[in-house]
């Protein structure tokens, strides 16, 4: 069975940092994609990092490029995100979710497999 767990969300004040991190068990961990996504009240889910297994490509959209990163620890079967220079709009739910193409766009339709969340809240 496919698990994803992510941890790492909290409380912080505009311009500090948080790491998120995704546990992911059941699954070949080098060989599926890792996508990171958020959803923010009333808003639509977006996706804000990803990581390619096909030709380890990034991928990160404007609004975050700079100030997030995105890595992989295969030995630990667990994909970081770290968040810097964090912005009250950051704040929301945000979910790891896996692509077993391995391509790990941007493209929420390509990923079969979500996490529960884990809430980041950024003050002002």
């Amino acid at each position: 069975e496919v698990q994803l767990v992510e941890s790492g969300g909290g409380l912080v004040q505009a311009g500090g940092s948080l790491t998120l991190s995704c546990a992911a068990s059941g699954f070949t961990f080098d060989e599926y994609a890792i996508g990171w996504f958020r959803q923010a009240p009333g808003k639509e889910r977006e996706g804000v990092s990803s990581i390619s297994r096909r030709d380890s490509r990034t991928y990160y959209p404007d609004s975050v490029k700079g100030r997030f990163t995105i890595s992989s620890d295969n030995a630990k079967n667990t994909v970081y995100l770290q968040m810097n220079s964090l912005k009250p709009e950051d704040t929301a739910v945000y979910y790891c979710a896996a692509d077993p193409t391995g391509w790990g766009t941007l493209f929420q339709i390509d990923y079969d497999y979500w996490g529960q969340g884990t809430q980041v809240t950024v003050s002002s």
